[in-house]
């Protein structure tokens, strides 16, 4: 049996006490890891038994044991790491957001293109769970028809602040925290999967109502949002297929998304109706209905997912999306001899860093628009800012340096 790539894992959160195990049951080896501090780093490394550990990123990079790279650290890091990793040669899979901001996912997408024989994904793991997989076939086999008339979103999940760590990243809107960007960042990317298209205009409220938890009050404030709804209007098609006819005015979509400490158990459910009918995903399950006939469930989720450390800080959807992702990768580079090598037809359908923008692009058209309580066009950057003139970064990298 061909020998995979050595990981090399940056981050110390919940999803990593999740993911490697995973990944040496799928026959990978997790040789290094790296944590903001040597003391996060050493733990969890002694708690997964990871003989290397280290709080410096070119420790880990620069392993010659190390080919892939799994960046679940916090988002300012995560074009640093990425667009260093590919520069000297190595895959990567970014946890989601590409960064904190499009100037960030520009920077990963510059990389990405210069380094094209490299693996290069976003962690949007609803592309990989099988009731949208399913979704998206059906939509291709007109199952609702020619025509897509709206689609609907509404996903509720408890509180996506770490209270274990305090006050961090998790809290803070510019360091890539809340609702908006933990979880809609998936919404939006799984829409143009689906669809084949992309948001042209947004219009979105998005509000923080829990400003205080048990650990952060006093002079820190929690300012990730914990409420968003928004619509989007999308168009033009981004694949091979579009499922818009003739002139017809853009796909509306809207969607709901909180959490709360008080939100009780995780909720998600995604309606698209068309001129022939209907599919919605409620939890792992795929049902359906045309006109004038009977639902049908076209998918139901049956199968088992263990889960070892017997955490739930992870959603089951978006945890199963992600083990479903990590057999894809295997597969990808399973099927050559060369340890480095790999075929992309297994993990084809994963977000690209190029999605990993477009994201970023809608999310700061959605924030503008809560400002300023107007529609406001998506615009796709094709040029970086300076640094000076980018607020997000300088401020995240300041807050994690004097916390």
């Amino acid at each position: 049996m061909k020998m995979l790539p050595g990981i090399g894992v940056f981050g110390t959160g919940s999803v990593v006490r999740i993911i490697v195990p995973f990944l040496r049951a799928k026959g990978f080896v997790v040789v290094a890891i790296w944590g903001r501090t040597p003391a996060s780093a050493q733990q969890v490394a002694k708690e997964l038994s990871i003989p290397f550990y280290t709080s410096k990123v070119d420790e880990v990079l620069l392993r010659k044991d190390v080919d892939l790279i799994f960046v679940l650290c916090s988002p300012h890091l995560h074009a640093q790491i990425s667009v260093k990793a590919l520069g000297i040669g190595k895959h990567v899979l970014c946890d989601r957001p590409a960064g904190i901001c499009q100037n960030d996912a520009l920077k990963m997408v510059k990389a990405s293109q210069y380094y094209p024989s490299l693996i290069s994904i976003v962690n949007h793991s609803l592309r990989f769970l099988p009731a949208f997989t399913m979704m998206r076939k059906c939509l291709r086999d007109n199952y609702v028809g020619k025509r897509i008339d709206l689609c609907d979103v509404r996903i509720r999940i408890s509180s996506l602040i770490d209270e274990t760590e305090g006050y961090d990243w998790t809290c803070d809107e510019r360091m890539g925290g809340g609702i908006l960007t933990l979880v809609g960042s998936h919404v939006i990317d799984l829409l143009s999967f689906l669809t084949g298209l992309r948001a042209t205009r947004v219009h979105g409220v998005i509000r923080t109502f829990e400003s205080e938890t048990a650990r952060v009050q006093g002079i820190r404030r929690v300012t990730a949002p914990d409420f968003a709804t928004f619509q989007l209007e999308l168009g033009g098609p981004i694949n091979d297929y579009n499922l818009l006819t003739g002139d017809r005015a853009p796909l509306l979509v809207t969607v709901q998304l909180m959490s709360s400490n008080q939100a009780g158990a995780f909720n998600q459910e995604l309606v698209i109706t068309g001129e022939a009918g209907a599919l919605w995903v409620k939890g792992g399950d795929l049902h359906g209905r045309r006109n004038n006939a009977k639902e049908e469930c076209l998918y139901l989720d049956v199968e088992d997912l263990e889960n070892p450390t017997g955490n739930e800080s992870l959603p089951r959807p978006y945890m199963k999306g992600l083990l479903k992702m990590v057999g894809a990768l295997r597969e990808a580079f399973q099927s050559v001899e060369d340890r480095r090598g790999w075929v992309k037809e297994p993990v084809a359908d994963a977000a690209t860093f190029q999605d990993g923008q477009y994201v970023q692009a809608v999310m700061e058209a959605l924030r503008k628009s809560s400002r300023h309580m107007s529609w406001e066009r998506v615009i796709l950057a094709d040029e970086e800012e300076q640094d000076l003139n980018n607020p997000l970064l300088t401020r995240a990298a300041a807050m994690l340096r004097h916390p």
